[in-house]
């Protein structure tokens, strides 16, 4: 492989708006890959701490959201007493332990007492928490406790679904292996009849039919789509 002249060599992009935190971040990504023998100076590197910089803002973006301006009011009061899912929300996060992604599926059910959610702002706490520094299991939880908390349903479920790259890159390096986690509150706890339908409904080829009972009942709601 040819080598960069000195002369070749891009220097790195300076941005007289940065923020100091920016500039940091960037300052300390130039160093780490100078750590790791290579020289932040060449062309394919050269914009690479800015362009970290900014997917790691995007990536922990969840950490300046907050829920209650995310939920945005869409709860509303409807008699309505059965189980509603939304199943399969994509989503991607950073494992903590070694800022690598994990991703997968989440899958939410509740049972109301009087008031329901916008069946969108389901994906969009999902979003908020995963776009963090995240263990699987604190997710998991942080979703469940999250809805119990601003929509005091009679219960809540959460199933996340996740592949690790920590384990599928590096470690044991196995390439199938998905971590499967759960949350369970209120009846969907004390009540095994009801955890059974909810599982029942995961299964592949399952209609989820609570669910679409659920966005039929509000098909005049845009913000529940």
């Amino acid at each position: 492989m040819a080598s960069i002249s000195t002369e070749e060599r891009v220097p790195a992009p300076v941005d007289t708006d940065l923020d100091p935190s920016a500039e940091r971040v960037q300052a300390a990504m130039r160093s780490v890959l100078v750590e790791l023998g290579e020289d932040p100076t060449r062309e394919g590197l050269a914009q690479t701490p800015l362009r970290v910089d900014k997917a790691l803002r995007f990536l922990t973006s969840g950490y300046e959201q907050d829920i209650d301006a995310v939920i945005n009011n869409a709860l509303f009061t409807v008699d309505y007493s059965e189980m509603v899912i939304v199943k399969d929300i994509d989503f991607y996060s950073l494992c903590e332990h070694h800022l690598l992604p994990f991703f997968g599926r989440c899958h939410v059910a509740y049972l109301p007492r009087d008031k329901v959610i916008g069946l969108s702002k389901l994906p969009r706490i999902v979003e908020v928490f995963s776009r963090r520094l995240q263990v699987q299991e604190r997710l998991t939880n942080q979703i469940a406790e999250t809805i119990a908390d601003k929509l005091d349903p009679l219960g809540v479920a959460v199933v996340v679904e996740a592949s690790h790259l920590c384990m599928r890159m590096r470690g044991v390096q196995k390439q199938n292996s998905t971590a499967m986690t759960s949350a369970m509150r209120g009846v969907f706890r004390t009540d095994a009849r009801t955890r059974m339908e909810f599982m029942d409904l995961l299964r592949p080829g399952s209609s989820g039919a609570g669910g679409m009972r659920a966005a039929t009942t509000f098909e005049h709601d845009d913000d529940l789509f």
